[in-house]
């Protein structure tokens, strides 16, 4: 009995210690700009130019969220984002899972090539592709519409260079026993691959709705009236040309940036068997 005591309240060992101490460290360290940000939403005017630093502030006021929400139309940006990026994360998903399953798992004549063309595309930066994409873009009448954000990101090479890799972990006699239970290839696809896929598609879900919610150039380009804005062009127009206010800025971020930790938080659990499932097979 003294024996499992003693076993059970072993003291750690000191790396064991020194690893927890710099991880939970370095969790403050990069949890300290949101600490901020919340700390200076709920400050009044006189705190928040104070020269002292306050982390905790001695008057709470919530002025600085009505006059955000009031002042501009932020549940309808809000609600456009929204769309936008849930739209993009949807379709990105189906298609770039489509591509990686037919090359890595479908045989026909040239996908290596193709798979190539794709990985190459990683060196191209966006921002060369943004002059023929608003000639398209407008050719089609898309301007100052969704669909002029959601259609160019429809594929992402990320998105199937991720999706190959867990593809090719797949072994090929669960496909083939598929096939001789008189399944299709699409049947095999959306009954058996994706499932079995969850972890992936949770990553690159995530990947995907963060980058298409923090996305500012290309919708600041085609979006061009304000009730069609998402948050990040919304925000940038509250922002005040003469009297710089702190408090109304953090509140505005604070409310732009709480939608991608709900995500977060809903999603964790699938990507760290993501990870779990690279480490074990990679």
């Amino acid at each position: 009995m003294s024996t499992s005591i003693s076993t059970r309240f072993t003291r750690p060992e000191p790396k064991t210690v020194g690893l927890y101490v710099a991880l939970y460290g370095a969790a403050l360290l990069f949890l300290t700009p949101y600490i901020y940000m919340v700390s200076t939403s709920l400050k009044t005017e006189a705190f928040a130019f104070s020269q002292q630093p306050y982390w905790i502030p001695p008057e709470i006021t919530f002025r600085w969220y009505e006059a955000v929400l009031q002042g501009a139309p932020i549940f309808q940006w809000f609600l456009n984002t929204l769309i936008i990026a849930g739209a993009t994360t949807v379709i990105v998903v189906i298609i770039d899972s489509m591509i990686a399953f037919s090359l890595t798992k479908l045989e026909w004549p040239g996908k290596r090539i193709v798979f190539t063309v794709i990985i190459a595309s990683f060196m191209v930066p966006i921002y060369a592709n943004m002059v023929p994409l608003y000639t398209i873009i407008s050719d089609f009448g898309l301007i100052n519409s969704p669909l002029a954000v959601i259609l160019p990101f429809s594929a992402i090479p990320i998105g199937v260079f991720l999706f190959a890799q867990f593809f090719k972990d797949l072994p090929d006699s669960v496909i083939e026993a598929a096939k001789l239970d008189g399944f299709s290839t699409f049947q095999i696809y959306l009954r058996i691959v994706l499932p079995l896929m969850k972890p992936a598609i949770a990553a690159l879900s995530l990947y995907t709705f963060v980058y298409t919610w923090n996305q500012f150039l290309w919708p600041l380009i085609v979006l061009q009236g304000e009730n069609s804005f998402t948050l990040p062009v919304g925000i940038v127009t509250t922002q005040p040309t003469q009297v710089f206010q702190p408090g109304a800025e953090m509140a505005v971020t604070l409310l732009a940036a709480a939608p991608l930790f709900i995500v977060f938080l809903i999603l964790q659990e699938h990507l760290v068997n993501a990870v779990q499932m690279q480490g074990t097979t990679g």
